[in-house]
């Protein structure tokens, strides 16, 4: 018995047949033209995903006359006049070589049961294109161009907030927001103290700074865990002029070295990959732990605490969520899995945000110990995944900002002790937020105010 043909195509026999391999070889560029009659061909399948031998099968089912004599079929050698032996069922065979070296379907076997299971072809899937977004090229030139110009400016405006310390004894020290001034643009610089000079004269020429400190002094102030307050209030006083844009905020926690040149990944989980393939254990104090809330849209940060590497991630919500919402309206808040806690989701939704944090893999919705809220969170979790992962990828946005931070001002910290390393990373913060800001003035239109919520206009040091 012969069984109908589909209609051949020589030029496509042709194509197929010096360009299979390529299809399959991630190396090769892939023919257009045949991956898009295989993928229509094999439709029910992952598009382009079949095998060597299948693809081949497809080509011989597509233009060789393949016969049938009872529960025999005779398919043709790809190559050759040869004609090989296919009996399907259960646990198909074939004559060829390939098959009885592997014991495995070959090419032979799956053009027959094409031929006795004719699949319709089908139009292609139209492929989903991921969205992108529009760089306003002109208003980032601008930015970049003028961002340290603009940095001095707005560095100025907080630091002019900042209410000197009462002094009542001692040596005449200098001006505390001037000092401020000069810590954060020497984190910003990313110079050493002495080649950081020239840059403070041109400060004091300008008339940010009143007078140019010796290089130590710069040092010496970092050192002081006075200025730790002042730097986080002018953390979250940069941030309020972008109250009226963010709505969406992020949290994760990141690590600076403050030693030897390590990766966080392996400080994280405790081992080093050395040059042998082993591992060895790994230092944690050789590293501080930032943890941060960012708004999703400009990425300023809205709230910050450092601890050592040992502290947990959940514990630090609380407090990043408490000072967030106290300057802006939160719709959403997204977190990884550390943070799933129930404290932490009950405090989102109090503070009217929709908590997006995905739980555990073995999370249980029947857990008894948990409260209602938490249950409540767990199944709008479990039935709403389509829509939970979409909202959950603004995520990224954290890890972007965790990227800027480092990629520009480095790292790895310089200072030695723990009031000084905490008071670099806080300044690196705090130089990220001014160039956000910068950014936003040139695509967004923002014009920053600073010091208007308080009755005073200026930051007292308790």
């Amino acid at each position: 018995m012969r069984v109908p043909l589909r209609s051949k195509n020589n030029g496509l026999a042709k194509l197929l047949r010096t360009t299979q391999l390529d299809l399959f070889d991630h190396s090769v560029r892939v023919h257009p033209e045949v991956a898009r009659l295989l993928c229509i061909r094999h439709a029910p399948k992952a598009r382009c995903m079949m095998n060597v031998r299948e693809t081949k099968g497809l080509c011989i089912a597509a233009t060789s006359n393949i016969q049938q004599q009872g529960d025999v079929w005779l398919v043709p050698s790809e190559h050759t006049n040869k004609k090989y032996t296919v009996l399907l069922g259960q646990h198909p065979t074939c004559s060829c070589p390939d098959f009885e070296t592997r014991r495995q379907p070959c090419k032979h076997i799956f053009a027959a049961e094409r031929i006795l299971h004719p699949q319709p072809i089908l139009e292609p899937v139209a492929s989903v294109r991921r969205p992108t977004y529009k760089q306003e090229w002109h208003e980032y030139n601008l930015a970049q161009t003028t961002e340290k110009a603009r940095l001095l400016e707005l560095l100025y405006e907080l630091c002019a907030g900042i209410e000197e310390p009462v002094q009542t004894f001692g040596r005449p020290r200098l001006s505390f927001a001037e000092m401020l001034f000069c810590a954060v643009y020497k984190i910003y610089s990313t110079f050493s103290s002495r080649r950081f000079i020239s840059d403070l004269q041109i400060a004091k020429e300008r008339g940010y700074i009143s007078k140019v400190p010796h290089f130590n002094s710069v040092s010496n102030y970092l050192e002081s865990e006075a200025m730790t307050a002042y730097l986080k209030e002018l953390i979250i006083e940069s941030s309020r002029p972008l109250a009226s844009i963010e709505w969406d905020f992020a949290v994760d926690s990141s690590g600076f070295s403050i030693g030897r040149n390590q990766h966080w990944a392996d400080a994280k989980w405790n081992k080093e990959q050395k040059g042998d393939g082993s591992t060895t254990h790994v230092n944690k104090q050789d590293w501080i732990k930032v943890h941060l809330m960012c708004g999703c849209k400009t990425n300023i940060v809205t709230s910050v605490e450092v601890t050592d590497s040992h502290a947990g991630d959940s514990p630090r919500y609380i407090p990043l969520v408490e000072q967030t919402s106290k300057n802006f309206t939160m719709d959403s808040v997204c977190a990884d899995k550390a943070y799933s806690a129930s404290p932490n989701l009950q405090l989102t939704l109090v503070k009217g945000a929709v908590p997006y944090i995905p739980f555990r893999s073995n999370t249980r919705g029947d857990d008894k110990r948990q409260t209602a809220t938490w249950k409540r969170m767990f199944h709008f979790f479990s039935y709403n995944q389509e829509m939970f992962m979409r909202h959950y990828h603004k995520r990224s946005n954290v890890e972007t900002t965790f990227s800027m931070i480092k990629s520009k001002f480095g790292e790895k910290l310089r200072s030695k002790t723990k009031v000084a390393q905490t008071n670099e990373v806080l300044c690196k913060v705090l130089a990220h937020n001014i160039c956000c800001l910068v950014q936003s003035i040139y695509e967004l239109g923002v014009e920053p105010t600073f010091w208007t919520q308080s009755s005073t206009g200026a930051f007292h040091h308790m």
